[in-house]
């Protein structure tokens, strides 16, 4: 039923223009806005729509990776850009976790999702 539908994938925030002030300005990506709902357009065509949700709840989940080729100049790029890294017990002091699996590093949007930037994929 489903093997040639374009399907999406999307997620809540709880103010629209912090969210694309931070996907469109803090992280470069290119964003648009129709009927009060964002989308992001991801490298690989690969939309993902942001819709408000008044009582937005965080996933307490990774929604978003961002794949990189270099972990060290994207964490440093984006700590310049004002994005605090979650320092978790198993991550080093730029909250990178090195110990086990790819290098990645968690940061949270303005409305508290989780996403990572982590090097290859």
């Amino acid at each position: 039923m489903f093997e040639q539908t374009r399907a999406f994938s999307g997620f809540s925030v709880d103010d629209i223009p912090a969210a694309r002030r931070f996907y469109g300005e803090t992280l470069g990506l290119r964003v648009s806005e129709d009927h009060g709902m964002l989308t992001l357009h991801i490298a690989g065509d690969r939309d993902t729509l942001i819709y408000p949700k008044p009582d937005h709840t965080p996933a307490a989940f990774t929604i978003l990776n961002f794949p990189v080729d270099d972990i060290e100049s994207a964490v440093d790029e984006l700590a310049a850009r004002g994005v605090e890294f979650e320092k978790y017990d198993f991550v080093d002091a730029k909250g990178i976790a090195r110990e086990t699996g790819p290098l990645i590093a968690w940061f949270r949007d303005p409305a508290g999702n989780i996403l990572s930037v982590i090097q290859g994929g």
